[in-house]
């Protein structure tokens, strides 16, 4: 099993920042994938980006240049840094984890992030 725990969401002005974090506990694998989705309200969810165990990035093309998504293997903790929020960034933000085993795929409980205009 995997415990995740995310931080870092609340409410923020249009054109503001905030940064997400997601610290992983448990049974983590060394090789492992782990990133950031999001839902917003009557939307499915999407991805946001995601990071491998060896720093290899992806993210969803209407993120890149404002999101950036890192990691500290140490401490097995992901983070969002986001930038020039919008309004249509309001959604509530999901970590997730997959290892290399078949079925080693978790996610967080999701956090709340409300951009105001």
């Amino acid at each position: 099993q995997v415990q995740l725990v995310e931080s870092g969401g609340g409410l923020v002005q249009a054109g503001g920042s905030l940064r997400l974090s997601c610290a992983a506990s448990g049974s983590i694998f060394s090789i492992n994938v782990m990133g950031w989705y999001r839902q917003a309200p009557g939307k499915q969810r999407e991805l946001v980006a995601i990071i491998t165990s060896d720093g290899t990035t992806n993210y969803a093309d209407s993120m890149k240049g404002r999101f950036t998504i890192s990691r500290d293997n140490a401490k097995n903790t992901i983070y969002l840094q986001m930038n020039s929020l919008q309004p249509e960034d309001t959604a509530v933000y999901s970590c997730r984890y997959r290892g290399p085993r078949s079925g080693s795929d978790y996610w967080g409980q999701g956090i709340q992030v409300t951009v105001s205009s």
